[in-house]
């Protein structure tokens, strides 16, 4: 058992059962739905996983709360997932990466959370998912882990604390500052 593996069974294990009952609480409410917008409790997908090995990834179908990814705690503790890596791909996805990406991806286990997804939401323009997930299969390590770890809680908790962005205030766009009548088509 590898050090990665036994971060990812301890602290796995233990958000999961932290997350237990408000996970049981939201597949409640998901299976009293009305009939016409049940969809079903959990989203069913073939994914990816370590050494190219298919698996049934299963997620509650809500984003509130990030509670999806909190119900995928069960793979990270099967060994399906781990608690940082890059993103787990169905097999369409990897074969339009290729075969030299899909080389390294399978070296190292998909992820809930990974160094492409907290550099995603800095806004940078650099910041190309699939090269940040190269970097990390070739460097990953339990420090980098635990950095990963600690950005991906700092974010939902710093804009919980913020609380609610207010309203009619605008944010920026790259189209803002472009001049009247400009066109891309040009």
């Amino acid at each position: 058992m590898t050090a990665k593996r036994a971060l990812d069974l301890a602290l796995g294990s233990a958000l999961l059962l932290l997350a237990a009952p408000a996970l049981a609480i939201a597949a409640l409410a998901l299976a009293l739905r009305p009939p016409r917008t049940r969809g079903g409790v959990l989203k069913r997908e073939i994914r990816l996983g370590l050494d190219g090995h298919l698996f049934e990834l299963r997620s509650l179908r809500t984003r509130r709360l990030r509670l999806d990814l909190l119900s995928r705690l069960p793979h990270v503790v099967r060994g399906e997932l781990s608690l940082v890596g890059p993103a787990p791909l169905t097999p369409d996805e990897a074969a339009r990466l290729g075969p030299a990406a899909g080389h390294w991806r399978q070296s190292v286990r998909p992820g809930l959370t990974g160094l492409a997804q907290v550099r995603s939401r800095s806004g940078m323009p650099w910041d190309e998912p699939a090269l940040l997930d190269a970097h990390y299969a070739e460097h990953h390590g339990t420090w980098l882990d635990l950095a990963i770890l600690a950005q991906s809680a700092r974010i939902p908790l710093r804009a919980a604390l913020r609380g609610p962005r207010c309203p009619g205030k605008a944010h920026l766009s790259d189209t803002d500052h472009r001049l009247r009548g400009y066109s891309v088509a040009e």
